[in-house]
């Protein structure tokens, strides 16, 4: 994954804490319940590209690179 893709993840999970922080200040619980589905959709993509890189890692000390 590239960094424009790591920088947008966390942008992602910094909006879905906005979201989550203002929603329990204003006891909103969609706005609550949005900003936390922010936060698990930016740590499974972050999760994804670990495994991306890792396979990739694997891959290339098995071709010898």
């Amino acid at each position: 994954m590239g960094f424009a893709d790591d920088i947008k993840n966390t942008a992602e999970n910094l909006t879905g804490k906005a979201k989550e922080a203002i929603g329990k200040a204003t006891d909103n619980d969609k706005l609550v319940a949005e900003g936390k589905a922010d936060q698990v959709k930016a740590h499974a993509k972050d999760a994804a590209s670990d495994v991306k890189d890792a396979a990739k890692d694997a891959k290339d000390a098995l071709d010898g690179k």
